[in-house]
């Protein structure tokens, strides 16, 4: 069963994302060069970052600071549970440090075979919703990460925020509609993340000039 209680870590865990006014996440860059320059600023002043592998398939991302670049010692990682990902054309194997690989227990061995030294594969047991995220966040904490920044897409924001894990949500909102059901949103998953919604505690908000509002949310825990 799902947890959402407590999960005691001195990690903290922001999920970063923009949505459209009717909460797609996609298709495409939903956002403005403003909202690029606030996610590349929240990765300079975080250590890791974790994205899905549909993500990584979609959109490829190098997960780079500002200025365009890599912060030094700063973790990126990838979760994929069935292991399925390329470095073909991936600029995120190639460029800075090798990324870590997360995938399901079982699978880490041949997908280290594969990808060799483009990247660092760890085994994670699975949780409610596919592999546990809260085991991902530990073992980024054992490298010494004490900011996470969860960057998508809906699935793993769903199971980052069904297992507990979230601290804080930063949002950014794109005045746009889009309304196409067959798009994610934020977050999706099979149930309700709590009895049903999950609460939130606004703790800032700003205005741009591009009609976005840039939210920060603390999640508010059982």
């Amino acid at each position: 069963m799902a947890s959402t209680e407590q999960f005691n870590s001195p990690t903290k865990v922001s999920i970063i994302c923009v949505a459209t006014v009717c909460g797609k996440i996609a298709p495409g860059p939903v956002g403005s060069i403003l909202d690029r320059r606030h996610l590349e600023e929240m990765r300079m002043n975080s250590d890791a970052s974790i994205i899905g592998a549909g993500t990584l398939r979609s959109d490829g991302p190098e997960m780079r600071g500002t200025d365009g670049c890599i912060p030094k010692g700063r973790i990126r990682s990838v979760i994929t549970e069935s292991g399925n990902i390329s470095i073909e054309g991936k600029r995120l194997f190639c460029c800075g440090p090798p990324p870590v690989i997360f995938t399901g227990m079982g699978r880490e061995f041949s997908l280290c075979s594969r990808l060799g030294d483009k990247a660092r594969v760890i085994g994670l047991p699975t949780g409610p919703c596919g592999l546990s995220v809260r085991a991902a966040v530990s073992e980024l904490a054992g490298m010494g990460a004490r900011t996470i920044l969860v960057e998508g897409g809906a699935r793993l924001n769903y199971a980052a925020l069904k297992e507990g894990v979230v601290d804080e949500i930063m949002l950014t909102l794109s005045p746009r509609i889009l309304g196409q059901s067959s798009m994610p949103a934020m977050a999706e998953g099979p149930v309700p993340l709590g009895s049903p919604f999950i609460d939130l505690k606004l703790l800032g908000f700003k205005e741009a000039s591009t009609g976005e509002l840039f939210l920060r949310y603390a999640v508010e825990r059982r």
